[in-house]
């Protein structure tokens, strides 16, 4: 991934749809909309050897891969939900952003929750 290539297209698509956005604001939207999953799927495609290396590293270090594989979803869920919000949000619409975070926070806090329960059994069993 070339961080070039990353700002050149988030560039090109900020004027594009900034031109646009007077004469003909829905396709300014679809741009702006299409830019960003492109710019998100090159990073989430780029950042498939650094997973990968981590998996090494947690097997290395022993550590459960249901563990990474939850740590990984929640990192996902939280780059996901931002875009979203912020596609709401340059949409107009800041209460459906708002609402796109919190489904997003509630997600986590679901994922987190069987890693809450390990940290808190092992810190009971720890205890004389």
């Amino acid at each position: 991934m070339h961080i070039f290539q990353l700002v050149g297209i988030g560039l090109t698509a900020t004027v594009l749809a900034t031109i646009l956005r007077q004469h003909s604001p829905q396709f300014a939207t679809l741009i702006s909309i299409f830019a960003g999953a492109v710019l998100l799927w090159m990073v989430v495609h780029s950042l498939t050897g650094v997973v990968q290396e981590l998996r090494g590293m947690a097997t290395d270090a022993k550590i459960s891969q249901t563990f990474l594989t939850t740590v990984l979803k929640i990192i996902g869920i939280a780059y996901i939900v931002e875009f979203a919000a912020q596609v709401a949000r340059d949409a107009g619409e800041s209460a459906l952003g708002g609402r796109i975070e919190l489904a997003g926070k509630v997600g986590i806090v679901v994922l987190a929750l069987p890693i809450f329960t390990d940290v808190v059994q092992t810190i009971v069993h720890l205890l004389p």
